[in-house]
Parts: structure tokens; sequence; C-alpha cells
């Protein structure tokens, strides 16, 4: 199978259509209307075989992380998704990998109304970049740099699922089976935040997915906004599998320092958290608060009824260059 028909098989037909796409996969380039009210948002990821994942993963997952880790982006900024590129390296035709990596990201597609509308194909180590773009209304974006002492910080969801997971592929960890499909389910097919980041628009005042662990990752709105924080580790929202799986100290390093998370971790002033109240009475799984923003910049305060917490790993988070 040569690059076009592996394009033409793969990559072109019973894919989602969206109305804003003139011109999508088959010619130099897409084009696209984009409306006058908005401001276009983009973000890049790149998965590489052997880094990101490897042989055991299977190729449905690569197919939907790769377009997820994405989503979670503009999730972070408040953005409604919309268009798709991908840059795809491949050392030789697997059909039965690209069938059923095809599948995957199809899949998440279908579900956020997103377009696939071009990109590349070429030979070696295997290796996805991804592009996906998004709207958000003018004005509306979210941001990591809006933070004030006072605010109060939020994470969605449960933390340290997908690090457990990736510990017990390594042989780090041990635990039942039924805890591990879940934190399996969580490593391999996350969930970007999509409804939220669009919730958060008018009252949150910076955000961040959760990519690289919430140490990490929230040490990033510090020092865009030149501020701190206090997070109390015992008010870390933590999955039950997590909890029945490790102590409660390695729990919390999991939770803080684990990547691949894919949670939104943002900000809220005091004067909007009635409005913050109502907007999640809406929301199926309401977010959890942490802690509370401070005025000492970049000064990120671990806390266990009131007193400084020392039980923090070494590593805080991950650093392809660390």
């Amino acid at each position: 199978m040569g690059e076009f028909d592996l394009i033409d098989t793969f990559f072109t037909h019973r894919w989602p259509a969206r109305d804003d796409v003139a011109l999508g996969v088959g010619d130099d380039a897409a084009v696209l209307n984009v409306p006058s009210d908005s401001q276009l948002v983009i973000a890049t990821d790149t998965m590489v075989s052997g880094v990101h994942f490897d042989e055991q993963t299977p190729a449905r997952a690569v197919g939907h992380k790769i377009a997820a880790v994405n989503l979670s982006d503009l999730a972070a900024m408040g953005a409604e998704p919309t268009w798709l590129s991908l840059a795809l390296t491949l050392p030789e035709v697997d059909e039965e990998w690209l069938t059923s990596f095809s599948h995957g990201l199809r899949e998440i597609c279908e579900y956020y109304d997103c377009q696939l509308i071009g990109g590349d194909t070429t030979k070696g180590p295997l290796t996805l970049t991804l592009t996906a773009h998004g709207l958000v209304p003018r004005g509306q974006v979210l941001r990591r740099d809006g933070a004030k002492p006072g605010d109060w910080v939020y994470v969605s969801g449960t933390l340290g699922d997908a690090g457990l997971a990736l510990a017990c592929q390594q042989h780090q960890q041990s635990i039942s089976d039924s805890h591990y499909r879940r934190v399996l389910e969580r490593l391999y097919f996350p969930s970007p935040r999509i409804a939220l980041g669009q919730n958060l628009r008018d009252v949150a005042s910076s955000a961040i997915d959760l990519s690289d662990g919430l140490y990490s990752d929230l040490g990033h709105i510090l020092k865009s906004s030149q501020v701190g924080a206090r997070i109390d580790v015992d008010e870390l929202p933590l999955s039950l599998a997590l909890t029945e799986s490790v102590d409660a100290d390695t729990a919390i390093n999991f939770a803080l320092t684990s990547g691949d998370d894919y949670e939104l971790c943002f900000t809220v002033p005091e004067s909007k958290r009635g409005v913050f109240d109502t907007v999640m009475a809406r929301h199926p799984a309401k977010p959890t608060c942490i802690g509370r923003i401070t005025n000492q910049p970049e000064k990120l305060r671990l806390e266990r009824e009131g007193e400084p917490w020392q039980g923090l790993d070494k590593q805080h988070g991950y650093d392809h260059f660390g």
C-alpha cells in the first residue's frame, strides 16, 4: 500500500465532517471558515513510540490519546474543538495497526465534533504529531497568568490514576486486577474536560491542563501569574483504585507528580465562587477545591492539617530533558 492509498483508506472515508470546513483532506492544504466573533486556539503535541507509549499499548488507545492530549490543551483555554491535522511517521504500513489506530482517532473526533482536515505521512520511527484547532468567543480565552492572591485552587476529576497504571506496567507497583483495569483505562483513554473548560470562561481567573503532574503544572500558573499557593494534600481527589492500592503518602505523591491525568487545574476569585457553584451545579462531577493562591511568588506550600507536609518525592513532574 502506497502513501496516498494509506491516506484514502484510513483517513478519508466515514470521518465526521463540519460545515465550517470548505476544503479538507485531499488537497495541498485545508480551507476553513473562521467566525469573525471568535479567536482561533491552536495546540500541538507529539507522541513517540518508546517514550509516550510502547508495543503493548493498543493502537486504538494511541489514536484516542494523541487527540485527547491536544483537546485537553484546548479545554484549558476554554475553547470548542473544531479541526485536527495529523503528521504520521510509520516504520512500515501495518494495516491492522492502522485500522485500530484510525478507529480510536475517529471515535474521539465524532464525540467532540472535530474534523480531520489534513496532515502528512512519512516513513521512519513510529511518531505521531497532531495539531488541534479550537474556537473561543473573542476576549474569553482562559490563560495561565490571571491568578491573584486569595483565589481558590480547584482540580477536576481524580489525580494519580494514570501514574499508578504506568508504575504497574513498569513493575514498580502491584495491584488487584480490577483496580488495574480502572487505572489503565485512565492512562489509555483520558477524557479531555471540554465542557468544563467552556463553563469556566466567565468564572476562572487562570487554568491549565494536568499533563506533567499537578505540582509541576500548577507551578506554571504560579510562575506566569507571579503568585504562590497553599495546597492541602488531604483535599486532593483520589480514586478508590489508588487509595486501596498504595499507602496514603504514596497516593499523595502519585496525585502530585504523575503525568497523564489530563484533568484541569484552575483558580476562581472569591467574588465569583457563588457564580462558580451555580455553574457547577449543572456539571456532572463538581471539581474539588484543594487550596488557595498566596502573594508569595512561585512558592508552592504543601500542607496537612495546617502544617507543612514534607513527604513529596524528589521527582516533581515529567520533564523530557530533566
